[in-house]
C-alpha cells in the first residue's frame, strides 16, 4: 500500500460527529482498529494523525529506541596455538588500540551533517566518550571508546559503509 493510499485511508477513518460543536472529537473503536491494521499491513513503524483537534499516535510494539554500543578493543595477546579470530587487528598497530565496528552499517563522524565531528586526529578521549555513530536499520548507534588515550588515526571516511569488525580508529592509550 503506498503512502498516499495509507494517508487517504486514514483520513477517511477520522471523524468528528459534530464538527461545529465544542465537544471533544471522537473516533469509534472499529475505526481505531482499522488504523492499527493498516499500520501492521504496511510495515510502517508508527503513524501520527491529527484532525479536528483529535491527535492519535499508533506505534508498533517493539519499535526500538536508539542504542548505545561500546566498541571493544582487540585482545591484548594471543597464543600461537589459538586459531585466528575476527577480533584480531587486520594490520599490526604499534602503540595503539584499534576500535572496530561492532555492527554493519553506515559510519558517521558527527551527530548531524551540520555538527562538528565527535573526534579528530590528535584529540584526547576518555573511556566512554562517543567516537562516532553507526547507523544500522534506521537506528543510530553511538560507538564509545573503550580505552582512554589519543586518537592517532581515523580509518573510515564519513558516510561510508562499514562491515562488522572493520577497524574504525586507532587510539594510543595513555
Amino acid at each position: 500500500m503506498s503512502t498516499r493510499s495509507v494517508e487517504s485511508t486514514l483520513h477517511g477513518l477520522m471523524r468528528n460527529p459534530n464538527p461545529k460543536s465544542h465537544t471533544v472529537p471522537s473516533m469509534d473503536l472499529d475505526r481505531l482498529r482499522e488504523i492499527i491494521a493498516i499500520v501492521e499491513e504496511t510495515g510502517v513503524s508508527e503513524v501520527e494523525i491529527e484532525q479536528d483537534g483529535l491527535r492519535i499516535l499508533v506505534r508498533k510494539h517493539g519499535a526500538a529506541p536508539p542504542q548505545h554500543i561500546v566498541a571493544s578493543a582487540p585482545p591484548a595477546s594471543s597464543s600461537s596455538s589459538e586459531s585466528e579470530s575476527v577480533s584480531e587487528p587486520a594490520t599490526p598497530v604499534s602503540n595503539g588500540v584499534e576500535v572496530r565496528a561492532p555492527i554493519v552499517g553506515t559510519f558517521y563522524r558527527a551527530s548531524s551533517p551540520e555538527a562538528p565531528p565527535f573526534v579528530e586526529v590528535g584529540d584526547t578521549v576518555n573511556q566512554g566518550d562517543v567516537l562516532c555513530i553507526i547507523e544500522a536499520m534506521k537506528l543510530m548507534n553511538e560507538i564509545e571508546a573503550e580505552v582512554s588515550g589519543t586518537v592517532k588515526e581515523i580509518l573510515v571516511e564519513n558516510a561510508h559503509p562499514v562491515e562488522f569488525d572493520q577497524p574504525l580508529f586507532v587510539i594510543e592509550p595513555n
